[in-house]
């Protein structure tokens, strides 16, 4: 049977202009340590609380947090855009280790949480491939911080949440 598909080009254009959370990935285990900086992060199920990331399938860190068997999602907070650059790989040419200079904690070979971030600690149940990213489903096992305002992307460009004044709580 054929479907439709939507135009590359015009799928790309619509999704850009969707703002998401900035989140960066991460792992830590016999794989080795990885990090990247991912958009497409969201709940699952709060019974029992899950969540989902897709990485790119090709990526040394889809690999990773699968033979890992486990990955924190790292919601960076507003002023953390260099943060957001380095795990994306704008600094590879010059920094050979994205986590050199970045704070973060956590016991050695587990995957790294990032100070300052809404840290979702999670195990892997599912992955599943889904054209050119691997969609990966993780329980949560702990949540740590969620202080801060998110930093955003939208358009290309990083943001900042900025409350609509009418609808504020008072």
């Amino acid at each position: 049977m054929a479907t439709d598909q939507a135009d590359r080009d015009q799928f790309i254009g619509a999704m850009r202009r969707v703002a998401a959370s900035v989140t960066v990935v991460t792992t830590d285990g016999p794989a080795g340590r990885y990090g990247a900086t991912v958009s497409a992060f969201s709940s699952v199920s709060a019974d029992p609380p899950t969540v989902l990331v897709c990485l790119h399938g090709q990526s040394r860190i889809a690999q990773a947090v699968q033979d890992n068997g486990r990955f924190c999602v790292n919601v960076l907070p507003e002023g953390s855009t260099d943060i957001a650059d380095r795990f994306a790989g704008r600094h590879d040419a010059r920094v050979s280790d994205r986590f050199s200079g970045v704070d973060c904690y956590g016991l050695p070979g587990t995957p790294p949480q990032i100070d300052g971030a809404i840290v979702f600690q999670a195990e892997v149940q599912q992955t599943l491939l889904s054209g050119s990213h691997l969609i990966v489903i993780g329980r949560v096992g702990a949540v740590l911080g969620g202080d801060s305002r998110p930093l955003t992307y939208h358009d290309g460009a990083y943001h900042r949440v900025v409350p609509d004044a009418a609808h504020a709580p008072h």
